[in-house]
């Protein structure tokens, strides 16, 4: 990939060719410089920093040969990597930024034109940017004359969650374009997360302690990670033998682990179990309408037993959620913008103490900081990926591919789930909070593997090959 660069003063026009090689090595040389400096003059925190710039130059070669690698690099970032920036940037809010970065850049430099996939989702997916965007600009209005508003970094950061993550989902939607690439991430997640529930289950600190706890501790991880490997036990079946035993595994590890040992912590295993639940129901479909009645009073029941197991936790919430409902009246429709609300809380006293609080719930959190325009946005686009899921799901081959659309589909029904339960999809920077973006990026980059597929459909009645195999 060459750079061309016009060049035009008065009569003189000039087109300047600068080949790949060269722009490559003026970028390490330019790094090797810049790490030689602060090496010489700098301190301790100028030395990680000349590190992390070695890294991303590095990152950024290999992205512009591969760009797929990225999202390796994504979820080891995410599960590994321990430096964090300022209010707990991690390494994969980083190589998603960088990611879109270079796929701009690709876009408006070198291809000189916007080439976005066609898909039905697109519109809400636009719909939703543009309601953030608005959210943000309204944002900076103080909206309560005697609270201050959030500091403009943490404004920054909640805009940047919502941002990174749409944009997450368009990286895959556009980057992956063979079922080969999508095989590969998707085993790389599970067999990663394999070794995680292996020393959880066995207690086997020196590897537990490997994982980031704003990865581990995220229920998107969780679920994602069950809803996939449901989908592909069930629903493939060009499986071997060997490889559904090891899912088979898989499965039942994470079920122990978040059944029995963290029976308590409920956004750990209500989603799963729902992800499972919706994969059983898909596979059996035809029993769905004689056992309507008693899933449903399994699920009120369960829900009674969960409120009563933990009624100050519910009560409370419930304050919460009257309370920051009633602050968002001054902005129903774009919201008061991004973390403004828990600076406002103090106002509103809850239970007697004016202290700042969020809601713990992922749809209040919408209805305050994007109004409902953005919540109803945000629905409006997990329902639009769940009819495309759906859809794939009966028109791909059999195989990996139809497991994965399944899976996928039992994930977002699940995240829903997830989101009434708390701030996992797309985190409060009060929260959840910026480390919780490590695994809050799994399901936007899954999804977006959906619309890959998509894509491979559509081009497989066009051109000869079949991108499924």
């Amino acid at each position: 990939m060459d750079l061309l660069i016009n060049f035009k003063l008065f009569s003189i026009k000039r087109t300047i060719s600068i080949s790949r090689q060269w722009i490559q090595f003026a970028i390490v040389t330019a790094a090797i410089l810049a790490t030689t400096i602060v090496s010489y003059w700098g301190t301790p925190s100028v030395y990680l920093l000349s590190i992390l710039l070695v890294a991303g130059i590095v990152a950024a070669l290999t992205l512009l040969r591969q760009p797929n690698l990225g999202f390796i690099l994504i979820f080891i970032g995410g599960m590994f990597v321990s430096i964090t920036g300022p209010s707990g940037l991690s390494a994969a809010t980083v190589m998603v930024a960088l990611m879109l970065g270079l796929w701009i850049l690709d876009m408006f430099v070198v291809r000189k034109q916007i080439a976005l996939v066609r898909t039905s989702v697109m519109v809400p997916i636009i719909t939703f940017l543009v309601i953030t965007v608005l959210a943000f600009l309204i944002g900076q209005v103080p909206w309560f004359v005697f609270a201050r508003q959030a500091p403009i970094t943490a404004q920054v950061g909640g805009f940047a969650v919502f941002l990174f993550s749409i944009g997450g989902l368009l990286l895959s939607a556009h980057l992956i374009k063979d079922v080969r690439w999508l095989k590969i991430l998707t085993w790389t997640f599970l067999a990663l997360s394999a070794l995680y529930m292996i020393g959880r289950a066995a207690n086997l600190l020196f590897i537990v302690n490997l994982y980031q706890f704003g990865f581990s501790a995220q229920s998107m991880f969780w679920t994602w990670l069950t809803a996939l490997t449901a989908g592909q036990l069930i629903f493939n079946t060009t499986l071997k033998r060997w490889s559904r035993l090891l899912l088979f595994l898989l499965l039942a590890l994470t079920l122990y682990v978040t059944l029995v040992q963290g029976f308590d912590w409920k956004s750990g295993w209500v989603p799963p179990v729902v992800a499972l639940a919706v994969l059983l129901g898909i596979r059996n479909r035809n029993f769905i309408i004689f056992a309507t009645p008693l899933v449903v009073m399994a699920v009120l029941y369960a829900i009674v037993k969960l409120i009563a197991s933990d009624d100050y936790s519910w009560v409370t919430r419930l304050d919460a959620w009257r309370i920051v409902l009633e602050i968002s009246r001054v902005s129903p429709l774009f919201g008061m913008g991004f973390a403004n609300y828990y600076w406002y809380t103090p106002l509103f006293p809850i239970r007697g103490w004016r202290v700042s609080f969020n809601s713990h719930s992922q749809f209040v959190d919408l209805i305050a900081q994007t109004g409902y325009l953005g919540l109803f946005s945000f629905l409006w686009l997990f329902l639009a990926f769940a009819r495309l899921s759906w859809s794939i799901a009966g028109k791909v081959p059999n195989g990996f591919a139809r497991g994965y659309s399944y899976g996928v589909l039992a994930g977002i029904v699940a995240t829903m789930v997830a989101a009434f339960l708390g701030d996992w999809v797309l985190p409060f920077v009060y929260n959840v909070g910026l480390p919780g973006f490590r695994a809050s990026i799994l399901p936007w980059i899954f999804i977006g593997g959906v619309i890959s597929l998509e894509q491979m459909l559509f081009s497989s009645t066009t051109t000869p090959g079949n991108k499924f195999l």
